[in-house]
């Protein structure tokens, strides 16, 4: 008795020790689209917040969508607390139930001292999702292949006997629509009412399939560059920063055409049933405050989200951002418009590709 009394106050400071060390071992999971973007996220969000709470990061890629997140929400088996998605991706999960409610109240001031929402851009900060950047799908050709006989304008890219080669497109409906509308003579301005309706979305696909046996799908950001490299394709959609990343870091000599670019903004979203929720908001906190968003751009040029932010941003990657003063048309990505649509064109785009 006396032995198993003196083992008692033992055995509860072995408990006390072991919950400590669980508390400050907590951990959270965030899901972004890997490669340089990715590691931009690692170095300046990742390991800055660890350093600041004690919480370790673990980063996990993923191409996009809702479906993993709506698969983990469904079964209750949350593997990811963070996930990177895109604005219509926010809207809809929110819509969906698939996102904690964040408290927009507690987002920190910009480091010049402004309030968080006269920081942020318009329309960056929603119910359930606070942006961290916002990057744009272009046009991209290698200019040794290429050669003198450049393509300037999005028309081009749908000119195979102008500039005969194979295209490399993702392989999902957004974008594709948009470009194929404005290449066949929509004004930017009108192309969300052109496809609003039946016409225009066969219209779309009409001027799509002019291009069809050409094309070479892709799914994952690394591929656009990787495409080009290897001459499989003339040119190529592609994230703007994976061309940065490929000039800068591989050597290669890939050009932009920013003629037809479109907007997308990225966000941070908190997936709905987190064990960690309180860990995952103040990471969300953390990652889109003015420092993180600003050195993010000295990896990938993607423009953040917060005034603060772009006011710190270097002289010499500014020209790199989307809509700094590129020529040509431009326009952020309607993703209202996406969220109410997506499921109809998603399935109109199946049916294309299985013709």
């Amino acid at each position: 008795m006396t032995m198993r009394s003196s083992l008692k106050p033992l055995a509860v400071a072995a408990i006390a020790a072991l919950s400590a060390a669980g508390a400050s071992a907590q951990q959270i999971t965030v899901t972004s689209w890997g490669g340089a973007y990715g590691k931009s996220q690692v170095e300046v969000m990742h390991k800055p917040f660890t350093a600041k709470t004690g919480v370790k990061v673990l980063s996990e890629d993923y191409n996009g969508g809702l479906a993993e997140i709506q698969a983990q929400v469904k079964t209750g088996n949350i593997k990811w607390d963070v996930v990177d998605v895109e604005l219509a991706e926010a809207l809809r999960g929110c819509d969906e139930g698939l996102f904690e409610k964040i408290d927009a109240s507690k987002l920190p001031k910009g480091d010049d001292g402004s309030d968080a929402k006269a920081d942020f851009l318009p329309g960056m900060v929603n119910a359930c999702a606070i942006a961290n950047i916002s990057y744009a799908n272009v046009v991209a050709y290698d200019k040794a292949k290429m050669g003198a006989n450049a393509p300037t304008k999005l028309e081009d890219f749908f000119d195979l006997k102008k500039f005969p080669g194979k295209r490399g497109m993702k392989k999902e409906a957004g974008v594709n629509l948009e470009w194929a509308l404005m290449a066949d003579g929509v004004p930017a301005a009108d192309v969300y009412k052109v496809l609003s309706t039946p016409a225009g979305v066969d219209r779309a696909f009409k001027k799509l399939d002019t291009i069809k046996p050409q094309i070479v799908w892709w799914s994952a950001g690394a591929q656009p560059p990787q495409l080009l490299a290897s001459g499989e394709v003339a040119m190529t959609s592609v994230y703007h920063g994976r061309i940065y990343d490929a000039n800068v870091k591989d050597g290669k000599n890939f050009a932009v055409l920013w003629d037809g670019q479109i907007t997308v903004p990225d966000l941070f979203a908190v997936v709905k049933g987190s064990k960690n929720t309180k860990a995952a908001m103040d990471f969300v906190m953390f990652a889109t405050s003015t420092k993180p968003l600003a050195e993010q751009t000295k990896f990938i040029p993607y423009a953040p989200a917060r005034k603060s932010s772009l006011a710190l941003v270097d002289d010499k990657i500014k020209p790199w951002l989307p809509g700094a003063s590129h020529p040509g048309r431009a326009f952020q990505t309607n993703a209202g418009w996406w969220a109410d649509h997506a499921d109809e064109l998603n399935q109109k785009f199946a049916a294309w590709l299985a013709k």
